[in-house]
């Protein structure tokens, strides 16, 4: 029997520096842009001959900031509260026996001759910037849709649940082509679904910007925000 060692491909450049923040499923904010770069030994122009005709790619990658010895076989997501324990096969929980994670992108362009070989530019990536690649595939549309598909206890498309209060001498200091992601990343609410305190202030990095904020009553209040 041959052995193979999976290789890390490429890394994504994105503008989350910590995990904090992260949109919980890939394609749920569109505005934010990504890269990915790939790794020396893969920067043979002939592998991406052909994916300008794809929309969308499928990511397959590493939770690099969860592993662990150890793994649970039950978890609780998110989206059930945080309190309630289900399968860890059920869900795309981080904290998995091999801890892959699996996105879907949008393909915005190919950059060819970047300084550091072919570039893929990706929109809706959900991953912390200097996440390991392991594999690119393309989103096929006849066999990647599903309509009648049934998605359990994660159905419904999470919609935009605070209204976003940003003062415009604050909002001016992250750069112009990021604040439409910002707004709709804070909409969502990056905060863990089990915190409720209204006293609390919430720190996030995003795009070289420390966001520090606060939430009441469905309104949250952007406090401060500090280029890094």
């Amino acid at each position: 029997m041959v052995s193979h060692t999976i290789r890390v491909l490429a890394k994504i450049h994105s503008d989350f520096q910590e995990k904090f923040g992260i949109p919980r499923q890939s394609g749920l904010v569109p505005e934010l842009q990504a890269s990915i770069v790939f790794e020396p030994e893969f920067r043979n122009p002939d592998a991406l001959r052909g994916i300008e005709g794809f929309s969308h790619l499928w990511l397959i990658w590493q939770f690099s900031q969860a592993l662990r010895a150890e793994w649970s076989p039950t978890v609780r997501p998110p989206r059930l509260g945080g309190n309630t324990r289900v399968g860890v096969f059920a869900t795309r929980s981080p904290f998995r026996p091999n801890a892959l994670g699996l996105s879907c992108v949008r393909l915005e362009r190919m950059v060819s001759n970047s300084p550091q070989g072919p570039m893929l530019i990706v929109s809706g990536a959900d991953l912390l910037d200097g996440t390991p690649i392991y594999d690119i595939k393309p989103y096929i549309p006849y066999a990647d849709c599903l309509p009648q598909a049934v998605g359990g206890f994660a159905a419904e498309h999470p919609a935009p649940t605070l209204r976003v209060d940003i003062p415009d001498s604050l909002l001016q200091r992250v750069p112009a082509e990021k604040r439409d992601a910002l707004l709709r990343l804070l909409e969502l609410d990056p905060r863990p679904s089990y915190h409720s305190d209204p006293e609390r202030i919430y720190g996030m990095r995003f795009a070289d910007c420390e966001i520090r904020f606060a939430v009441q009553d469905l309104v949250l209040t952007v406090k401060e925000i500090r280029r890094e």
